[in-house]
């Protein structure tokens, strides 16, 4: 599990990067880089991860990998932008007010889809098609002039090709790898440890799958470029639900208990709405609302190894 999670991190630092030198190979503007490329790039692990689990038949892995990493991201990794950042970290309001209004109303609606305990094909494929919405509206955005991320991010120039192409392709074949080792050891980590695997799901991969977000909000807080990683946190926390979820369960349909469902999806909303509460404050990212979601997350752990949702009805596969 370490080593998988070593090897995870490392290579989808080099796909983001290699993601990035194609993007200023091909003039791409900084939105997509910083909100769809990055973001792509980051959540990569997670759609690998749920993916894998998904065919292994673990959908309480594959669902509760998406969930928990929404969870990460927003109250572990985010938090690490105004710790690290020389600056108050200022936010565009119309990118913010744009992109809470989609990230909840995807999040509502996957949890209604899934209240039943079951996310299926269908539901799954419209997931996907609201990731594709995604897509076209952040284009669309951009074409009307409105900017999230610093325009130094295409200010260097790129590697050469052959190093790009290295980059993504090395970065992909070993984030593939990486997950199918993860999936392998969280069900028997969890009947060494006595416990059900939706605890080391939403504990253990869901948090080590978000490494590559929280790596990103460190290193661009410390370089000044705040706008970069909060794009990179919300433009993630759709891609969980919409990519990771949804083509999860457009692979093969997804079957969790409800106790399950009913605890990690409004435990996700509250930590989300709280998010998107706090930045539109202001429009400003400050030290104490990141202390606000950090103890939140902090919360959500206790409160999950404290009632270990799912204890009975989970399987170990």
């Amino acid at each position: 599990m370490v080593g998988a999670f070593v090897v995870l991190a490392k290579c989808a630092d080099w796909l983001v990067e290699g993601a990035a030198d194609l993007a200023r190979h091909l003039k791409v503007p900084p939105i997509l880089i910083g909100i769809v490329i990055v973001s792509v790039g980051t959540t990569t692990p997670e759609l690998a991860v749920s993916i894998q689990a998904t065919l292994d038949g673990n959908a309480q892995l594959a669902l509760g990998n998406a969930v928990g990493s929404v969870i990460y991201d927003d109250g572990l990794a985010l938090p690490m932008v105004a710790f690290f950042a020389p600056a108050v970290v200022l936010i565009d309001r119309v990118v913010l007010r744009s992109a809470a209004v989609f990230l909840i109303i995807v999040d509502l609606l996957a949890y209604y889809m899934a209240s039943d305990g079951t996310l299926s094909r269908g539901e799954g494929a419209v997931l996907v098609f609201g990731f594709v919405l995604y897509l076209v509206y952040t284009y669309w955005e951009h074409r009307r002039g409105r900017q999230v991320v610093d325009e130094d991010e295409l200010d260097h120039e790129p590697s050469s090709w052959g190093r790009t192409i290295l980059l993504m392709v090395a970065g992909l074949v070993g984030v593939l790898i990486s997950s199918e080792g993860i999936v392998l050891a969280a069900p028997v980590i969890a009947l060494s440890m006595g416990v059900s695997d939706i605890i080391v799901t939403l504990v253990i991969v869901a948090l080590g799958t978000s490494i590559p977000e929280i790596a990103t909000c460190i290193v661009a807080a410390r370089k000044g470029q705040g706008g970069l990683a909060i794009g990179n946190i919300l433009g993630a926390d759709i891609l969980n639900i919409c990519w990771i979820a949804g083509a999860s369960a457009s692979v093969n349909a997804l079957h969790v208990s409800t106790d399950v469902i009913h605890f990690m999806f409004p435990a996700m909303i509250i930590i989300v709405l709280t998010m998107l509460g706090l930045m539109r404050m202001g429009y400003r990212f400050e030290r104490w609302k990141a202390v606000i979601l950090l103890v939140m997350c902090v919360t959500y752990l206790g409160l999950l190894l404290t009632t270990n949702p799912g204890a009975l009805t989970s399987e170990i596969h």
